[in-house]
C-alpha cells in the first residue's frame, strides 16, 4: 500500500516553485492557483527571499501550491486514485483534501491563503514561538513543557514533540529542559495549534461554511487522532478545530502501519516527513520530492502500488 504524503510549514525553501514551473502545465496552474489565493504564488516561489516566504500568510499557500503541483506532475491528475491513503502535516492537511478529492486545488489553495492570514493575525496579537523538544521519555517531555506553561503542538515521533508558548515560556522550557532531551528554537511566529490561535478559529469556520466539500475517493487521514474520514464535511470541520489542537503525526504513522502501507511518498517540498518515517516505520521505503528530478524515482514507487 502506498502513502503519499504533504509536508507542512517550515518546509519552504527560496527557489521552491521554479524547476516545476519548467514541467509543462505546471504554469498554468500555479497562475490559476495564484488567482484563488490572491496572491502571486509564481514570484513567491522564485524570487522572495526567505524572510518573505516564512511569512505565515506566504508559507501556507506556497506549501500547498508545491504539493499539489508535484501531486499533478507525480500522478498526471486528481484526486490520487493510486494512492492507498493520504495524509498532510498541519496545513498539509489542506493539500491532502485536494490529493484525496474532497476540495479543488484551487479551493485548498484559496482556503490555505485564508488560513495564513487569519493565523499570522492570530500570532500578531501577543509575541509566542515555537520549540522542538528531540529525545527524553514522552510522559517527561509532556511534563516539562505543561510546568513551563507551553503546550504541545505538534507530536511528530516518540522522539519529537514542538512545544508552544510566549517567549518566557519557551526560555523556561529551555532551561529546565527534560532528561534525556535538547529544547531547538524553531523560526516560526507564532504559537500553532495551540489556544492562541483561537481568534482565528470563528472567522476560518465562516470561510469554509462556503465550501463544498466531496467524500474522499482515497483513505484520508486526520491530524487529530490518526483515524481515516470517509466524510467530506467532517474533512473540513476537522481542518477549523485543529487550529487549536495538536497535530498528531505520531497517531498518523501509527494508522499508516495499521493499514499495512509498504511505500511512502513525501510531496514537495518534502523532506522532514520522510525522515520522520524512516525512524518510525523502519524499513518502508519513503521517497522524498524536491524537485522535478526525483519524479523517476518516485514513479518507480508509484508504479509498484498499482
Amino acid at each position: 500500500m502506498l502513502a503519499i504524503l504533504a509536508p507542512g510549514q517550515g518546509s519552504q525553501t527560496p527557489g521552491m516553485l521554479e524547476p516545476w514551473l519548467e514541467v509543462p502545465g505546471l504554469a498554468e496552474l500555479i497562475e490559476s492557483l495564484s488567482d484563488a489565493a490572491g496572491l502571486d504564488l509564481a514570484a513567491l516561489g522564485t524570487t522572495a527571499d526567505a524572510e518573505t516566504i516564512t511569512d505565515t500568510a506566504h508559507a501556507q499557500p506556497l506549501i500547498v501550491t508545491s504539493a499539489i503541483a508535484s501531486a499533478i506532475a507525480l500522478c498526471d491528475a486528481l484526486p490520487v486514485t493510486r494512492a492507498g491513503v493520504v495524509a498532510g502535516h498541519s496545513v498539509g492537511e489542506l493539500a491532502a483534501l485536494a490529493l484525496a478529492g474532497v476540495l479543488t486545488p484551487q479551493d485548498a489553495v484559496r482556503l490555505a491563503a485564508r488560513r495564513g492570514a487569519l493565523m499570522a493575525e492570530a500570532a500578531a496579537l501577543i509575541p509566542t514561538g515555537m520549540s522542538a523538544v528531540v529525545g527524553g521519555k514522552r510522559e517527561e517531555v509532556l511534563e516539562a513543557i505543561a510546568a513551563s506553561g507551553c503546550a504541545p503542538a505538534n507530536v511528530n515521533s516518540a522522539q519529537q514533540v514542538v512545544a508552544a508558548g510566549t517567549p518566557e515560556q519557551l526560555i523556561h522550557l529551555a532551561e529546565h529542559p527534560p532528561a534525556r532531551a535538547r529544547v531547538i528554537p524553531l523560526s516560526v511566529a507564532g504559537a500553532f495549534h495551540t489556544a492562541h490561535m483561537s481568534p482565528a478559529q470563528e472567522p476560518f469556520r465562516d470561510v469554509t461554511a462556503r465550501l463544498t466539500p466531496h467524500d474522499p475517493a482515497v483513505p484520508l487521514l486526520s491530524n487529530r487522532e490518526g483515524a481515516v474520514v470517509a466524510n467530506g464535511p467532517d474533512a473540513v470541520a476537522r481542518l477549523v478545530t485543529q487550529l487549536t489542537s495538536p497535530v498528531r503525526w505520531d497517531l498518523c504513522m501509527d494508522r499508516m502501519r495499521g493499514l499495512g502501507v509498504t511505500r511512502i511518498i513525501e510531496l514537495a517540498p518534502g523532506g522532514v516527513l520522510t525522515g520522520l518515517a524512516k525512524r518510525e516505520l523502519r524499513g518502508i521505503p519513503a521517497i522524498a520530492i524536491t524537485s522535478p528530478e526525483d519524479l523517476p524515482t518516485a514513479r518507480e514507487l508509484l508504479e509498484e502500488a498499482v
